[in-house]
């Protein structure tokens, strides 16, 4: 396989920063997208490549504002779900990938996965949302997480606390100990996120505009298939997803008929990133799907 890590300037100027994978025989591939979890870029995702590239897909890849070496807005409270949702449309059109065969999204990027599928019909056939809430905090009547560690890192004047806390919440100290060049990995390509692309994808996750429950059944309606993962150990989204999984489905059903349904599978050992610490389960589930 070969990698071509290039950047795209937006119109608003800033850099969109982004990779395209591609399997080493010639000829026409379609392609997968890969959307990362909050606090991390697109090599969090280099486990999965390789095997993508050997079922013959291109991959493409990005950095959401802030992370690895994309910008962010002038304005760090601007970032929405939709304004990701756009970057990643106008990096397709840069590309000219009129078709995206599947996105698999994790966390903030399931998220975004299913804003872009509601907002551009047609363009993502198939849609693997993993491991997210559904909607900002104010939105579903609870406390307000985000600002907090916002507040923490600027405070701290660096992302240590951050990222250490995030590791742990997201892989449990025993995963960590006995798997510590993953968790170095992690660590070191967490640390290629600012203060400012923290808190600018934050500003997303608390925003008021951020509910993804009503937007699910125009995802289903826009996409030829679906399926969700959430990770065993990330049980407290197991309900979120399987409320998304029902309003995915839905929208297929009309589109397709009573017989459409939609899967949500449960990853074996995974947590809140099931394709790092559940990575075989993770890829029984994604192969036939892809296929």
């Amino acid at each position: 396989m070969s990698t071509e890590v290039g950047s795209l300037q937006l119109a608003s100027s800033r850099a969109l920063s982004y990779a395209v994978t591609s399997p080493l025989s010639g000829g026409q591939h379609p392609f997968v997208l890969l959307a990362s979890p909050l606090c991390t870029t697109l090599a969090i995702w280099d486990p999965v490549v390789p095997r993508l590239t050997d079922l013959g897909f291109h991959v493409l890849r990005y950095d959401p504002p802030g992370h690895g070496s994309s910008g962010v807005p002038s304005d760090l409270s601007s970032t929405t779900f939709d304004t990701i949702a756009q970057d990643v449309r106008d990096l397709l059109t840069h590309l000219n990938i009129q078709k995206v065969h599947t996105w698999i999204g994790d966390s903030l990027g399931a998220a975004t996965a299913i804003t872009f599928a509601a907002k551009y019909p047609g363009v993502v056939e198939r849609l693997i949302p993993c491991c997210t809430i559904s909607s900002s905090p104010i939105n579903a009547g609870a406390a307000d997480t985000f600002t907090p560690r916002v507040t923490a890192a600027r405070k701290a004047g660096n992302m240590d606390a951050t990222i250490e806390e995030t590791l742990g919440r997201w892989f449990g100290r025993d995963w960590l100990d006995s798997h510590p060049d993953e968790a170095e990995r992690m660590r070191k390509l967490m640390h290629d996120t600012s203060i400012d692309g923290f808190e600018t994808c934050c500003a997303a996750l608390r925003s008021e505009t951020f509910d993804i429950r009503p937007l699910a059944a125009d995802a289903g309606r826009h996409v030829d298939s679906a399926l969700l993962l959430v990770g065993e150990k990330d049980a407290g989204l197991i309900q979120v997803m399987e409320e998304l999984r029902q309003g995915i489905e839905a929208g297929l059903k009309s589109k397709k008929g009573e017989m459409a349904s939609v899967d949500l599978k449960v990853v074996r050992n995974g947590g809140h990133v099931p394709f790092i610490d559940g990575f075989e389960s993770f890829m029984e589930h994604v192969t036939p799907f892809l296929k």
